[in-house]
């Protein structure tokens, strides 16, 4: 522990430097160096409109000059030719001088009097694209050339003295620069200064960092320091809870987000469904080429499915009166959303297509927050936008989108990084290693121990999943013991089945009662335990009461259940959760392996003509 007042210290200390105070800064002379051209000649234009001497190097003086606008290259500024195949060229006293120089500050003045140094106001840059040369493939000593040196020179010099001068380091700043100008003659303010040194320093930190790192990398280490640069896109209205402000939505320096928003003021855990739903929704459709979709609610899907044709029951269960009508992703989401209507009530969906009309007709008649889509047929968005009085939620994700290799999380102050999980579940990774002595596993039962394996891998573990006719019908989340995930998601399983028994298809709700009205009725009707004072309230949904639904006639529609397929996040470490799924139709299982007790596992599903594939494959999520 260092004592601040430890005189020692303190001698290491420089102190500030006097000069001016000023809020506004004329700006009379610019040096301009990119290597991203973009919006440079319309900057440089206005500059010299606004009667700024212009500097610049290279490549940028070649453009500015080819626009016919007056510029000095910076070699006849310095009176010192670039040198060493352009390695030295603003490492120069009459560069770091101009912009370092402290105005008002005696000293400093005559220091530029006596070395004919001039004052540079304005420093607009951006650095060579490392990471680009890196992400490439090119070899070490390219890497090492592409390793900017005079720019963050000059960036960090302007960023110091940004009580005088402005730095601009990327084209997305050239507008508000130029519109500062404008309002104030030519002068900017300290407050556009600072923010603009604020971006400055992190660009800095964040493209040292990217060099460490990778440097680090090629000598085998693991980089000694990570210094993460992020820049604000949106302010969210609080983060988890409304007391929980700020909240914001930033991007790390050098990337883009991965969406954009189309409709709509996302929320924070609208956020972190979309983004999870929206990487769930992604594997499935590469793994199977089918169109996906997901149901999400706080950050685990209440359902997911491909596209798959309805059976006559489902279509009926589901109140889909023309199932020939719908388009293939309407199916997906249609399937996804009624794996569980009562919890994806309110949901956040994802979807692997572009989202068309007859999709967005079935959202609109859900309650539903929003949606995250690679793209939105023109009719389409519109439909969404009228939703919740034109606040519904619509994300476009970035179709180019690379996700980063490392994911970064901080938990109370403790940074935490892990490789992203970037593992796809196959069908080889369900059929590879089948120990059960039923082995046959059909293309359906592969498929549905797919869209259960990709879907719980974006479930918080504990978590299994019950699948069948390709969606999921019974997600346990997030608990302690495995076997309560099992009973968890049983328990849906049964109301899934059971919402297709001719006694709940057959309810007579009043006429005009509300669509997820009759989802939650016929929920408590399949559930029975409704309570004395809750009874009248239930039963003002319908024309007439219905005679209840008996233990006697749910037990025995559940034995008609079949063909269903489970897949759990982990190992199984009993054969209690086997027994248990045995109850709800199950006939294919698909788990990491691993545990002491595999063997008394594979038995059981032996027992219960089970066919079961060891993935060697944990897919915890947190």
């Amino acid at each position: 522990q260092v004592d601040s007042a430890d005189p020692a210290m303190a001698a290491h200390i420089i102190q500030s430097v006097s000069g001016a105070a000023a809020d506004l800064c004329k700006v009379q002379r610019a040096l301009l160096s990119v290597s991203d051209k973009t919006g440079l000649v319309e900057l440089a234009t206005f500059l010299a409109g606004q009667g700024v001497e212009l500097l610049s190097t290279g490549g940028t003086a070649k453009a500015i000059r080819n626009a016919g606008l007056p510029v000095v290259d910076v070699s006849d500024h310095t009176g010192f030719p670039e040198i060493m195949d352009g390695r030295v060229k603003t490492l120069h006293p009459k560069v770091h001088g101009g912009i370092m120089a402290v105005r008002g500050n005696a000293e400093h003045e005559a220091a530029m009097a006596a070395n004919g140094i001039t004052a540079i106001d304005l420093v607009v840059l951006n650095l060579y694209a490392f990471e680009a040369t890196v992400a490439k493939g090119s070899d070490f000593n390219t890497c090492i050339e592409n390793i900017d040196i005079g720019g963050p020179s000059m960036l960090r010099s302007s960023a110091k003295n940004h009580a005088y001068v402005t730095i601009a380091t990327s084209p997305s700043q050239y507008g508000e620069l130029m519109e500062e100008m404008r309002s104030n003659e030519g002068q900017t303010t300290l407050g556009l200064r600072r923010r603009f040194a604020a971006k400055a320093f992190a660009t800095s930190a964040a493209y040292d960092s990217a060099i460490a790192t990778w440097f680090a990398g090629e000598l085998g280490d693991t980089a000694p320091v990570i210094t993460r640069g992020y820049e604000h896109q949106m302010t969210l209205k609080y983060g988890c809870n409304p007391h929980q402000k700020p909240a914001t939505i930033s991007r790390p320096l050098g990337r883009d987000l991965p969406f954009t928003v189309a409709n709509g003021t996302p929320g924070y855990i609208n956020l972190l469904d979309a983004l999870n739903a929206y990487q769930l929704v992604s594997e499935l459709k590469q793994s199977l080429g089918l169109p996906a979709a997901a149901s999400f609610k706080h950050v685990s899907p209440a359902g997911a499915a491909v596209a798959v044709p309805l059976t006559a029951e489902e279509a009926l269960a589901y109140e889909i009166p023309d199932p020939s009508a719908i388009t293939p992703l309407a199916l997906a989401y249609l399937r996804a959303r009624q794996a569980d209507p009562m919890c994806s009530f309110g949901d956040f969906a994802a979807v692997s297509d572009v989202v068309d009309v007859a999709t967005a007709q079935v959202l609109k008649k859900e309650v539903s927050d929003g949606i995250i889509a690679p793209g939105f047929e023109p009719e389409a968005l519109a439909i969404l936008a009228s939703k919740k009085g034109g606040k519904f939620i619509a994300l476009q994700a970035s179709p180019d989108f690379t996700p980063p290799a490392v994911e970064y999380r901080e938990v109370y102050g403790a940074a935490f990084s892990q490789a992203r999980n970037a593992t796809l579940v196959t069908p080889e990774t369900i059929t590879a290693d089948i120990r059960t002595a039923n082995k046959d596993v059909s293309p359906e039962a592969v498929r549905d121990l797919v869209v259960a394996s990709i879907a719980i891998k974006y479930t918080q573990s504990n978590s299994v999943a019950y699948a069948k006719n390709g969606q999921v019908v019974g997600v346990g989340a997030g608990q302690q013991s495995r076997v309560d995930c099992v009973k968890l998601a049983g328990r849906k399983v049964a109301v899934w089945h059971l919402r297709q028994h001719p006694k709940v298809m057959g309810l007579q709700f009043k006429e005009g009662s509300k669509r997820q009205d009759r989802v939650n009725a016929r929920v408590r009707y399949i559930e029975g335990d409704i309570t004395d004072a809750e009874r009248p309230i239930w039963e003002a949904n319908f024309a007439e009461a219905p005679a209840p639904l008996t233990t006697e006639e749910k037990d025995e529609f559940m034995k008609a259940l079949s063909g269903v397929s489970l897949s759990s996040d982990a190992f199984f470490p009993f054969r209690d959760s086997i027994d248990h799924a045995s109850r709800f139709g199950v006939q294919y299982v698909a788990q990491a392996g691993g545990s002491a007790k595999d063997d008394q596992v594979v038995e059981a599903c032996n027992e219960y003509g089970m066919a079961m594939g060891f993935t060697g494959l944990r897919l915890f999520h947190h």
